[in-house]
């Protein structure tokens, strides 16, 4: 019995010596320095990147910086507009006159109403009227440029009452191109109509689309915003413009998950806000065997243009942060702590996992030894 316990105790000294695989790295080796192995003494230790702790001390500062990913587009701001249609180049304009005179100059004998032929505004933002000419209309609303006509005509046909109706024309429409119930051109009755009014007419964000994404096309500049803010943002539900592009995608973010966590694999965003917290429990939390609970670390990389002093942006590109599991503020702070995309969660090895591997060979070559 003895033997064959010193040949089990001779195995793990020698599984010991030849290092044992690890499935991720210990904190230490994680964070260390770009020259920690070849400094010389008294060398200044090279750190390309950045290392904060996520506390209730530290959200405030990490909260202000710059977000990455596509969430960073930004979004027009909501300003009120007069409730009438400006007429603009491209509307078809259709005009009823009537003339109470017995000889009218537009309607035959015995009648008092004459529907003119419908008109379409120029490029120049002019309509042909019978014994006005060519007027100018575009950048009027329709009552405006109804009681501009009607003034012109009454020279030439005094008892005239004229009518007009407005039918948008592609300067009046918002092509409103996929990613919805149903898709297609919609002309805008007004100008303070709502892109969530458009939504409703075109039954709303697409049945496949998980986490929908609204995008915004004006004036060659992409804006975008989750579909779910702007339900619950009122300032957000700003007024469609005549040439607007809008379309719906799902979230294209994803983040990363490596070393001694409950999965290695890449997660698509569930959810438009997805926190540190919510991310560790969708892979399963972390490696109950050999994962470091101390030092589960979040590395993000930021654009050059982001970096600033540490307040309004992170002094550095690479910025790792360091999240305690087995504190209640590093809990706390997880659950406050907003994944991004391209983030990659990793879980660092514990110092005692080696050892506890080592236990477990011991256990189990002592066993075959005695069998």
């Amino acid at each position: 019995m003895f033997v064959h316990r010193f040949v089990a105790v001779i195995a793990c000294c020698a599984l010991a010596g030849c290092g044992l695989p690890r499935g991720a790295g210990f904190q230490s080796e994680v964070l260390a320095a770009s020259n920690a192995g070849t400094a010389a003494e008294g060398e200044e230790l090279v750190y390309d990147f950045a290392v904060y702790e996520v506390t209730r001390d530290t959200l405030p500062v990490i909260g202000a910086w710059p977000v990455t990913g596509s969430r960073s587009l930004s979004w027009p701001a909501a300003r009120d507009q007069p409730a009438s249609l400006m007429i603009a180049a491209g509307d078809t304009v259709q005009l009823t006159i009537w003339d109470a005179e017995e000889n009218s100059l537009l309607a035959g004998a015995g009648q008092r109403v004459t529907a003119l032929q419908p008109a379409q505004v120029s490029a120049n933002g002019r309509i042909f009227v019978p014994y006005i000419g060519e007027l100018r209309i575009s950048g009027m609303a329709p009552s405006t440029a109804r009681a501009r006509i009607e003034e012109e005509l009454v020279r030439t046909i005094p008892s005239a009452q004229v009518q007009l109706v407005v039918e948008p024309g592609r300067s009046n429409t918002a092509n409103l191109s996929s990613g919805v119930g149903l898709p297609g051109l919609y002309p805008l009755p007004d100008r303070n109509f709502k892109i969530l009014d458009l939504f409703s007419q075109a039954g709303g964000p697409g049945a496949d689309i998980r986490s929908p994404q609204v995008r915004l096309v004006r004036n060659g500049r992409t804006f975008g915003v989750p579909f779910e803010r702007l339900l619950r943002e009122p300032g957000l539900n700003i007024a469609v413009q005549g040439g607007d592009r809008i379309y719906v995608e799902d979230d294209d973010r994803k983040f990363i998950t490596l070393g001694a966590t409950g999965s290695q694999s890449l997660f698509d965003f569930p959810e438009t806000d997805l926190s540190a917290l919510e991310a560790i429990a969708l892979i399963g939390g972390v490696n109950a065997g050999s994962a470091n609970p101390e030092g589960l670390l979040i590395l993000r990389e930021y654009a050059t243009s982001a970096v600033k002093d540490g307040v309004a942006g992170p002094p550095k590109e690479r910025v790792v942060f360091t999240i305690d599991l087995t504190s209640a503020d590093g809990l706390f702070s997880a659950g406050r702590f907003m994944l991004e995309g391209d983030d990659l969660i990793y879980g660092t090895e514990s110092v005692l996992g080696p050892a506890l591997t080592l236990v477990g060979l011991s256990n189990t070559l002592t066993s075959l030894t005695t069998n």
